[in-house]
């Protein structure tokens, strides 16, 4: 009598580095994040899943202080992953800041890659510790300074 063997296989589910589709975050993403965020070394730092759709890599960095750069930066046609350190005044005077995580998704990006960066989202968020506002955005609109601004005010709170 034949006996079968099952060799498990590892659930991807519990590897903060990999996503359902099985997506590494490249650890260049984790060090340019800890300079941004520790370091101040970047303003923004832009995310890609690699044309081989194998890891998250870093398409951009940038220390400019301007929000339409940054939103400049975001392809208008494809999805990307993107921190920015966003800074603000309150109206009773005082600066704050908060780590912004960006799921850039546009309604005019094709149904393929949004549902790889849908479902590889929680791969890289999941590494990035200490952000403060989440953002999933579609248009411009979403992305607005405006926008932003208004979610980073109600978290001041």
């Amino acid at each position: 009598m034949a006996s079968s063997h099952i060799t498990p296989t590892p659930d991807l589910h519990l590897t903060p580095t990999l996503s359902h589709h099985g997506i590494s975050v490249n650890d260049d993403c984790i060090n340019a994040y800890h300079s941004l965020k520790l370091k101040k070394a970047y303003k923004f730092i832009i995310f890609k899943i690699s044309d081989d759709s194998k890891e998250i890599v870093i398409e951009k960095t940038s220390e400019s202080k301007s929000y339409d750069d940054f939103v400049s930066a975001l392809p208008p046609t494809d999805c990307r992953f993107a921190v920015y350190d966003f800074t603000y005044e309150m109206p009773d005077g005082g600066e704050r800041q908060k780590l912004c995580f960006y799921s850039w998704s546009p309604d005019t990006a094709k149904v393929k890659p949004k549902m790889l960066y849908a479902s590889s989202k929680d791969a890289i968020r999941k590494r990035l510790d200490g952000i403060n506002i989440e953002i999933q955005c579609t248009d411009l609109d979403e992305v607005s300074h405006k926008s932003v601004l208004e979610k980073a005010m109600r978290t001041s709170r």
